[in-house]
């Protein structure tokens, strides 16, 4: 995958380089191949961005606009027998109907999520770690009915002992790349145990050290200086032994009191060197916010800066398996180099697009 180089502007003035992934012709050809009557995806704006998602992850719509292929697999209790579930149509949004169908008298687990991006990196459910060797379980597949466009789809409830991971991944960020993630989520499931997550973590499921992680978290978990600014839930980064809200003072940031929207866009980005940024929206309306966007924290005896990950993909869970945390998934990806504010902005106009609504 080529790179290209990207200035960051951080606050006080100081420009710092961020390595892009992607290139420019990939990027001219999906603009000209994409009919003008087709609103882009968030993995469609990415990759014009020049920063192409590495890892796609929906279980309620495809992320790309001519994305057709499997969203996810359910297994049947009843006789183990599995099902994968697709789009109603390219781009669309998952053909609930068939999971209800496959699924009727009996209970489904949701066993697979598939990478829709070229690079095939599923989640599958995840083994034993560091911290809880005992492998995690599926997520029950009908447990999260919700509304996407006025269609019936069902997201992945995570609750304790859930979670899914790739520890063989491709073209993910490794040794203090850029990256960036987000995830479509929730204020209505949500504790404080460790952790929701979502991102970059140990190949090896467990603590390897600071800088090791790089994934989006969601929680009311403070960590270090209870109490944190607000009731939470709070949008923060795990980047191993901390949950991080700003360069200093862990969870502890006056502009982050909490998100919470029955489905919240929560966002990380990081060059991998020196900076990291945190946004937050309401995925049903409006623009996203900017809590943070400065330096890697220099604290707990440094290992941030730069960052050290490797390149595993984590949902529901620590890097060491740790699987106390509760939280609802409905989409995220992770992207290969830092995406633009733009890129940013596009996402979360796609977010709002989609027409996320409870049923509940």
């Amino acid at each position: 995958m080529a790179a290209i180089a990207a200035a960051v502007l951080l606050p006080g003035g100081v420009v710092v380089a961020a390595s892009v992934g992607g290139t420019a012709q990939a990027a001219a050809h999906t603009a000209a191949s994409r009919p003008a009557s087709v609103k882009p995806l968030p993995c469609d704006v990415y990759r014009t961005d020049g920063t192409p998602c590495v890892g796609a992850y929906s279980t309620v719509r495809a992320l790309y606009t001519d994305y057709s292929g499997l969203l996810y697999q359910v297994t049947r209790a009843s006789d183990g027998a599995t099902r994968g579930i697709r789009p109603l149509r390219p781009g669309g949004v998952a053909n609930a109907a068939a999971q209800d169908a496959f699924c009727a008298g009996t209970t489904c687990t949701i066993t697979e999520i598939v990478d829709q991006s070229p690079e095939h990196n599923n989640l599958t459910v995840e083994g034993g770690g560091g911290e809880n060797p005992t492998p995690d379980q599926g997520a029950v597949a009908n447990a999260l009915p919700v509304y996407l466009g006025g269609h019936k789809v069902y997201g992945v409830q995570i609750a304790e002992g859930t979670g899914y991971r790739d520890d063989d991944t491709n073209g993910v960020a490794t040794a203090g790349e850029a990256e960036s993630m987000y995830m479509v989520t929730s204020a209505s499931y949500v504790n404080a145990g460790c952790c929701f997550d979502f991102g970059n973590a140990e190949t090896d499921n467990d603590d390897d050290g600071n800088g090791h992680m790089d994934a989006v978290s969601f929680s009311t978990r403070c960590v270090r200086f209870s109490p944190c600014y607000g009731m939470g839930p709070w949008v923060q980064a795990d980047l191993e032994n901390g949950l991080f809200q700003s360069d200093q003072g862990y969870s502890e940031n006056t502009l982050n009191t909490g998100s919470g929207y029955p489905f919240v866009t929560a966002l990380l980005k990081n060059n991998g060197q020196n900076y990291f940024a945190l946004k937050v929206g309401n995925a049903q309306s409006g623009a996203l916010s900017t809590n943070y966007a400065g330096l890697l924290p220099a604290i707990q005896g440094g290992g941030y800066s730069p960052m050290q990950q490797e390149g595993a993909i984590v949902l529901g869970t620590g890097g060491d398996n740790s699987n106390a945390g509760t939280g609802e998934f409905f989409e995220g990806v992770i992207t290969a180099g830092l995406p633009s504010d733009t890129a940013d902005d596009g996402v979360q106009a796609s977010i709002v697009s989609a027409g996320y609504a409870d049923q509940r």
